[in-house]
């Protein structure tokens, strides 16, 4: 393969450039991203992906909330030198959904083939509850800053503290009445709103996830107990 100069990358209005994320190994492709010249010199530098957020409207290191980073075996142009590959070596899901990859649903009418029926052992989705929190705050971030219509999220952000300090008690008492019922379905189900509504409370409240885990290592160090 020739060897290209990133000078010569052609990017958008925006200084933006479309950037395809592909495992290495197994070439499933994770996801599509944007790059502007500064996200690609720290890719570049650092040899982990960092992209732009459209937005947020500012540079994102993957994994840097999640801890699912992204380590680049390499990069390719296309032909006419506005787009990008990268190769990269996925330490864990790619989507902030906490799938493999962000391509998970196939369209109707356009063949049999399925999102996900790559048959390879790496390929396997790397589940955690950390990263399935650390996911969905992205998104919860994300929904405060566009706002898009219909979201319930932007519904309880655009209520305000209030409303959504008010939905944290409402979770609460549903989830002790599932326990108290033993009704251990129930509990999953409510424990899984209050978790939602406390995240968007940290949003809210700008409380990032690493405070957190940071405040639970402190008190594990001290066998649980202050």
């Amino acid at each position: 393969m020739t060897k290209f100069a990133v000078e010569e990358l052609r990017y958008d209005e925006r200084g933006l450039v479309p950037v395809v994320v592909q495992d290495a190994r197994t070439r499933e492709v994770l996801t599509l991203a944007y790059m502007s010249a500064e996200s690609l010199r720290r890719t570049l530098e650092e040899g982990e992906t960092w992209f732009w957020s459209r937005s947020r409207a500012k540079l994102w290191h993957k994994g840097e909330t999640s801890g699912h980073t992204q380590k680049v075996s390499g990069i390719a142009v296309d032909c006419d030198r506005d787009a990008l590959v990268a190769f990269v070596e996925p330490d864990g899901p790619a989507c902030h959904t906490g799938a493999r990859s962000c391509f998970q649903e196939a369209v109707e009418g356009a063949g049999d083939f399925a999102p996900g029926e790559i048959e390879h052992e790496r390929a396997k989705p790397a589940r955690s509850l950390g990263g399935t929190l650390a996911g969905l705050y992205d998104l919860i971030e994300d929904r405060k800053a566009v706002r898009p219509t219909g979201s319930y999220t932007t519904y309880l952000f655009d209520e305000g503290l209030d409303k959504i300090l008010k939905k944290v008690g409402e979770e609460s008492a549903e989830t002790i009445i599932a326990a108290k019922n033993a009704d251990a379905p129930a509990l999953v189900a409510e424990v899984s709103d209050l978790l939602y509504h406390l995240l968007v409370l940290l949003v809210e409240r700008g409380v990032k996830l690493d405070e957190i885990e940071a405040e639970l290592a402190r008190r594990g160090a001290k066998g649980g107990g202050e």
